[in-house]
């Protein structure tokens, strides 16, 4: 996606909830794709239950200039949503901006960075596990 002199923008697309602080959280995330990864113009969108939806976000996109979008989906696994849902979404956008580039990336399985996350909070679990055990015994010392 990089070609100089022309604008691109991201997204990271999340399912969204009727729980705000789920959906700050997916903003979050893309405020901070766009802070690590030097990338200017990141929005979050969202399927259902949160704002903006993939089309409001994409025309913000396009009214800043935005030639080029990829759509990073804020999903596990290509379940249902990413494979009926998303595909019908982006065709219609294609419809209304003919002359914008939209590319879906692949969701967060099998990214390795996935895999340490999952081990990161196993780890955790295993040593607060511990730490309440050691607790535990050292209590019953006393």
């Amino acid at each position: 996606m990089n070609n100089p002199g022309v604008p691109a923008g991201y997204i990271v697309f999340a399912h969204g909830s009727s729980i705000e602080s789920a959906n700050d959280s997916v903003r979050d995330a893309a405020a901070e794709l766009a802070r690590r990864g030097g990338l200017e113009i990141v929005e979050p969108a969202f399927l259902e239950g949160g704002r903006p939806d993939l089309r409001d976000a994409v025309d913000k996109l396009v009214a800043r200039g935005v030639t080029r979008v990829a759509v990073v989906p804020y999903f596990l696994t290509l379940g249902l949503h990413l494979q009926r849902d998303l595909p019908k979404l982006v065709e219609q956008i294609r419809t209304a901006h003919p002359d914008l580039w939209i590319e879906v990336t692949a969701p967060l399985d099998g990214h390795p960075a996935l895999l340490e996350a999952l081990l990161g909070r196993a780890r955790e679990a295993h040593a607060g596990r511990l730490d309440a055990e050691r607790e535990e015994s050292a209590s019953e010392v006393d």
